[in-house]
């Protein structure tokens, strides 16, 4: 068995491992060659293990096109070797590990989440379990041991755009400072798993200074749509980042300051997002993920039309 990154010869021998729709599988044949056209994925990121010559198991890293490290693993796929989850998994572990040392060996210092997109039904689907059954074991033996589950939502404009409520208004803000400092007072109390583990890691300010920097610099999105939300009396009371990804456009991040909590405003702000992307934006599609622990956000999503239409897993190292 001999496991290297892919060369540009090996491009079309590994598109059989890429079928569509597959729990795992993220990208299927045409969206890997799309992507490999964008720079987002790249030979050196795309991992094959070769039996005997004959592709058998192949892992794909997605990066913004201007980035230098790899950011989220979205194939992850093994041939069913002997009918056994045991040989699939431990073919994914040594592919997995394989990567991340090499990723190490350039500066990175942590491997990259793997993100699996799951259906919404998934755990009365055994067809579901059973993929990403192996797929986890082997992620986790590789190092990946830490699990997050999302719920994912969809907004399109059959569903209504949302109209303001009047009780807040919205402006715009250059200042990257104001931004910091609104981010880094949402984080008292939030219920976001990522950006208050990284709170609890970094500090409150280190992560502030993060997200906003993630935000303007790694997001396609305009920086000129960050609004801030305040009161008739100019009273903050939160912010709404409206953005895209590579592939729609995203209700980025939002956040109620913990005074104001309690007051419906999260509809507020999402309404805002929603309509901005719609209206100003030209979105006819508007995506959002959410954990599932968060449940006041995904009902705000849900009253505001947004269809929760699959989950996403993703794993990390701790």
């Amino acid at each position: 068995m001999i496991i290297r990154p892919l060369t540009d010869s090996d491009t079309d021998r590994v598109l059989p491992l890429l079928p569509a729709g597959e729990v795992g599988v993220w990208a299927d044949a045409d969206t890997f060659r799309d992507r490999l056209g964008t720079g987002e994925y790249r030979t050196e990121r795309s991992w094959l293990a070769e039996d005997g010559g004959e592709p058998v198991a192949l892992a794909v890293w997605w990066a913004g096109p201007h980035d230098t490290e790899p950011a989220a693993l979205d194939v992850l796929n093994v041939r069913d070797l002997d009918g056994t989850d045991e040989a699939r998994t431990d073919l994914a572990a040594r592919v997995l590990t394989a990567a991340h040392t090499a990723f190490a060996a350039t500066g990175l210092t942590t491997p990259p989440d793997y993100h699996v997109v799951l259906p919404g039904d998934w755990r009365e689907r055994p067809d579901a379990v059973a993929a990403l059954r192996w797929r986890q074991e082997g992620a986790r033996r590789a190092g990946l041991t830490a699990s997050l589950e999302r719920l994912r939502f969809e907004w399109t404009p059959e569903n209504g755009v949302p109209r303001p409520s009047g009780r807040l208004r919205f402006r715009a803000e250059p200042d990257d400072e104001v931004f910091v400092d609104l981010f880094r007072r949402v984080l008292d109390g939030t219920l976001d798993a990522h950006s208050g583990t990284g709170a609890a890691t970094v500090g409150a300010e280190a992560q502030a200074r993060a997200d906003v920097a993630f935000y303007r610099d790694d997001m396609p999105g305009d920086r000129a749509w960050w609004r801030i939300a305040e009161t008739p009396q100019g009273r903050p009371v939160g912010f709404a980042l409206p953005s895209r990804n590579p592939s729609f456009h995203v209700v980025g991040y939002l956040g109620v300051l913990p005074e104001h909590r309690g007051h419906g405003h999260v509809d507020d702000l999402l309404a805002e997002i929603t309509r901005f992307l719609a209206e100003e934006a030209g979105a006819d599609t508007v995506r959002a993920d959410t954990d599932l622990a968060n449940t006041p956000m995904a009902a705000a999503f849900t009253r505001l039309g947004y269809r929760n239409f699959a989950r996403r897993l993703v794993l990390s190292a701790p």
